[in-house]
């Protein structure tokens, strides 16, 4: 009898997982309107405008690439390299505009997101990406090198949102940086002011969330393991590349087209209930 029972139920499984999801495209039906492409309508940028730290090399240069491709008109920002922020603008076409600042200074922050805005007219999107990662222990951690490293990895970051979120509305969305060593047992010494500075971060999506959700603006942040760019690939021997591979259950280093479609995600409406979190996108490595 219970052999029949179960064979029973096991014959109508397909015909039930069927029923359910016919029941879920209802349901999303209901909610967004009858779309084929409805991935799509969720993931679509068409319209926004973002901007992008740091957006002209390694990840944020993914990034920008990737939000462009979602139809957002792009700022790209860069310190220093123009001939990198060129060449990214020139990849997406007149929907991207490069603009210089140092993002650690308040004033060229207040410039930078009044020269966005100006030019296309609003800002719906920030991504926080610029940022230095300096390795000393403790002894030989200096002054003025702890100074660099929070004026561009923290007081950037919360300037930056303290100004972009002026210009936003309902909908807006500001994505900042941390790192997966903020969790990762196999941090080692030499990050520490690093770290501290990334902690920082996650501590401000967290409140920062609160504070802007009064506009509808969310704020998240993106923690990602060791990604292949090139800055980071750079100088190291296979030996040390396997090692950091080996740290991760997918036996892999991360690419950064990786980090960009996370971060895209966040930026859209499929993300308009996230908000005050830090996304590790790291493989599982923690």
């Amino acid at each position: 009898m219970y052999v029949s029972v179960f064979s029973l139920v096991s014959q109508e499984i397909p015909a039930i997982i069927t029923l359910s999801y016919r029941i879920f495209q209802e349901v999303l039906s209901t909610q967004f309107g009858k779309d084929e492409n409805l991935n799509l309508t969720i993931m679509s940028l068409t319209g926004k405008v973002a901007l992008v730290t740091g957006g002209s090399k390694g990840i944020g240069r993914s990034i920008s690439l990737h939000l462009a491709s979602l139809g957002a008109k792009v700022v790209v920002n860069y310190s220093s390299d123009a001939s990198s922020a060129e060449s990214t603008v020139k990849e997406i076409g007149p929907s991207a505009f490069a603009i210089k600042a140092d993002v650690g200074n308040v004033s060229e922050i207040t410039s930078l997101v009044e020269k966005s805005v100006k030019h296309f007219g609003k800002l719906d999107i920030l991504i926080a990406c610029a940022g230095i990662m300096p390795l000393n222990e403790l002894e030989n951690v200096s002054e003025s090198e702890f100074d660099r490293i929070f004026n561009l990895n923290v007081k950037g970051p919360l300037f930056l949102s303290q100004k972009a979120a002026a210009h936003m509305t309902t909908g807006g969305r500001i994505i900042l940086f941390s790192t997966t060593l903020c969790a990762a047992s196999t941090v080692t010494p030499n990050y520490l002011a690093y770290v501290l500075s990334k902690g920082a971060i996650e501590q401000m999506a967290r409140v920062m969330s609160k504070d802007l959700a009064r506009k509808g603006i969310m704020v998240n942040a993106v923690a990602p393991g060791p990604t292949a760019t090139d800055l980071f690939m750079k100088g190291k021997p296979d030996s040390v590349l396997k090692m950091i591979a080996g740290f991760n259950p997918q036996n892999r280093i991360g690419k950064p087209d990786e980090i960009a479609e996370v971060v895209g995600f966040l930026s859209g409406e499929g993300a308009r209930w996230i908000t005050g979190q830090t996304v590790r996108i790291n493989g599982g490595m923690a």
